[in-house]
């Protein structure tokens, strides 16, 4: 059952990080629609800059740029397994870096309605693996035996 847990969460977690950039550049419809967080990019910088009150709105539309190619970097390695210890230290880090934001500038239930540390810390815990069967990883593994 490992090897099925274990691809099941990367596929979770991947897919958690590639959704949400979807949304946030209107994929998923406008802003307002139904099942529609964001929209656009502009919805999203707003929500970045409540997470991050302490910058100006150009500084957090880089931050918001800056963590989206992270979720995009990171969904997409964990989905096809290449290098999955870093790119699950990666998610890590931010969603670490999002539910802290988000407990101290939205309210201190928010990461947890969103299950945001569930994630950070499952992700965590895909760092602890040492291989991963269906993978990338697992097959240029094998090519080198």
């Amino acid at each position: 059952i490992y090897p099925i847990a274990q691809l099941l969460l990367r596929c979770s977690l991947g897919i958690g990080f590639l959704l949400p950039v979807l949304d946030r550049i209107g994929f998923f419809g406008a802003p307002g629609d139904a099942n529609v967080a964001w929209g656009d990019w502009q919805n999203f910088v707003a929500y970045t800059h409540m997470l991050m009150p302490y910058v100006n709105i150009n500084m957090a539309s880089f931050f918001g740029f800056v963590a989206t190619a992270g979720e995009v970097l990171c969904g997409i390695l964990l989905l096809v397994g290449y290098k999955v210890r870093y790119a699950a230290f990666g998610s890590f880090g931010l969603t670490l870096i999002f539910a802290l934001s988000m407990m101290f500038f939205l309210h201190y239930r928010a990461p947890f309605n969103f299950s945001v540390f569930v994630v950070s810390f499952s992700s965590l815990m895909l760092t602890t693996f040492h291989n991963f069967p269906w993978s990338i990883d697992a097959y240029l593994d094998a090519r080198k035996k």
